[in-house]
């Protein structure tokens, strides 16, 4: 795979700002990863600002703060109103909101003491360049820790879709070898890396694609189909899903890397 994803970022930004709203109701497998991304690699207690990167409407960054204390805490999105969400939803937590690209982050060199990101920087479009910003701005011997998608997510629907006509229509995420090889690329080291495959159940496809759309994770590849979709293939695609599965559920797999590193 090449290392740059054909993303349009422009259509990131604006699929998580509309999702800002309906985030929360939908998001259980996000909270989910989150939590288990903390387990898997907790937090360290050392001096200095400490980034939630890609924050949404503010889960991750709120158990963060409970753990940290006074420590400094920066949430970052890309979407202004995930934000404003976050601030709504958490009046009291001290944390410094800033709405920004984690492929171009605002901060001085070597002036962060660790960054944790939980499902949001399979949205990055130049993950090398985007991990060599990291290794900038973090101060020596600090933690790079994120939970990102990996290229197993939603191979039910990729099938399915596949079936239908050959436009892309579920994003491609990086396998864990590329992400290794990009941090360490980046001067990363003692790099650790975690598989999990999450396999959720839904009622029904169309289901699925509700959840898809509420949470802001539409098809954001250049290579989509630049007409709507009809209702026949969607319907062939509904149908061609529905073949997979042997119960009555509709199963939908999430691959999750867990990833550790030290810059």
């Amino acid at each position: 795979m090449s290392s740059e994803l054909n993303l349009d970022k422009a259509k990131v930004r604006r699929s998580f700002a509309a999702a800002a709203d309906s985030y929360d109701g939908l998001a259980d497998l996000q909270r989910r990863v989150g939590l288990e991304l903390l387990r898997r690699f907790p937090l360290e207690r050392r001096q200095g600002a400490l980034v939630d990167l890609g924050c949404g409407t503010g889960f991750l960054t709120h158990q963060v703060a409970s753990i940290i204390g006074g420590r400094q805490l920066i949430a970052v999105d890309i979407a202004l109103p995930m934000l404003l969400a976050s601030r709504r939803k958490y009046p009291d937590m001290p944390a410094s909101y800033l709405c920004a690209d984690a492929e171009n982050l605002p901060f001085v060199k070597h002036g962060i003491a660790g960054i944790y990101s939980n499902l949001a920087l399979q949205w990055a479009r130049d993950l090398p360049a985007a991990f060599a910003g990291f290794k900038r701005v973090l101060q020596a011997d600090s933690q790079l820790v994120f939970a990102i998608f990996g290229p197993e997510t939603l191979r039910e629907l990729k099938a399915a879709w596949a079936m239908v006509d050959d436009f892309v229509h579920v994003n491609t995420f990086h396998a864990a070898d590329d992400l290794e090889h990009f941090l360490r690329a980046a001067g990363f080291s003692d790099i650790r890396l975690e598989r999990r495959l999450y396999q959720p159940a839904y009622p029904s496809v169309r289901a699925l694609m509700r959840e898809l759309k509420g949470i802001g994770a539409h098809n954001v590849n250049r290579g989509r189909n630049p007409k709507l979709t009809t209702r026949a293939q969607l319907q062939k695609m509904v149908s061609q899903y529905q073949e997979q599965m042997t119960g009555r559920d509709i199963i939908a797999s999430y691959e999750i890397i867990f990833v550790r590193a030290r810059s």
